[in-house]
């Protein structure tokens, strides 16, 4: 998964979807070509320190997972390989405590030779896909800024004819169980919770298919994000 993907569903489209609610994204405007660092929609689940009660809510998220131990940054991290998440110490944590979902409608993969790329949008067969991603949140100025990394796994029929990874896939019966923020303690739970992602990310990836999209994608500082033919097939 090269860097980019789309998200044109309103909120209340993932209000629904996820069965959120609480501290919802109003602000959220569907975009078709979103790129790391900028801000999207991710649904979690927390558990309110009043009540108890755990609530799941669509909030906002920088697409750069910066957890409060990481002083300095080379680059922006925004996918996390599922082949590392449980072990490695950039990922651990959010993985045994703090899952999320980020929702899409595709992602962006490119093929050839630097200065002549083109674009393929790939999707699956609903309108939304729900990427398993991890969050975490450190202070700014005072206040709680919320980060996120979509999970990566090796690509599967339709995708891996263009790239080698694409982003491990949940269905709507695994949503509860990846967001659930009860922590995994044991490195049996943590392989429990691998084997259920690999399994039912390898089952969707076979649904998913691309096309060739116009070459304006190409460039993120320039196109318009708002623009819906950025996702629409080139005709023949």
């Amino acid at each position: 998964m090269c860097g980019r993907f789309a998200n044109d569903a309103e909120t209340n489209e993932l209000i629904e979807e996820f069965v959120a609610q609480g501290n919802d994204f109003r602000d959220w405007r569907p975009q078709f070509s979103i790129a790391p660092t900028e801000v999207v929609p991710i649904v979690r689940e927390r558990r309110d320190s009043a009540s108890g009660e755990i609530v799941r809510s669509v909030v906002p998220a920088e697409w750069d997972f910066h957890p409060p131990f990481l002083t300095a940054k080379s680059r922006p991290q925004f996918n996390a390989r599922i082949e590392t998440i449980a072990v490695n110490g950039l990922w651990k944590s959010a993985f045994a405590g703090t899952r999320c979902i980020v929702p899409m409608r595709g992602y962006f993969e490119w093929t050839g030779e630097k200065g002549d790329k083109q674009p393929h949008f790939l999707h699956g067969q609903r309108p939304i896909l729900a990427a398993a991603g991890l969050a975490t949140a450190r202070k700014v100025d005072g206040d709680w800024v919320v980060s996120t990394a979509i999970v990566t796994r090796e690509a599967r029929d339709a995708s891996g004819e263009v790239h080698d990874r694409m982003p491990a896939f949940l269905t709507r019966e695994t949503y509860d169980e990846w967001l659930s923020p009860v922590k995994l303690e044991s490195e049996a739970d943590r392989d429990r919770m691998l084997g259920m992602l690999d399994a039912v990310s390898a089952e969707v990836a076979a649904h998913i298919s691309s096309f060739e999209v116009d070459r304006r994608v190409n460039n993120s500082r320039a196109v318009d994000p708002a623009d819906p033919g950025l996702i629409e097939p080139l005709v023949p």
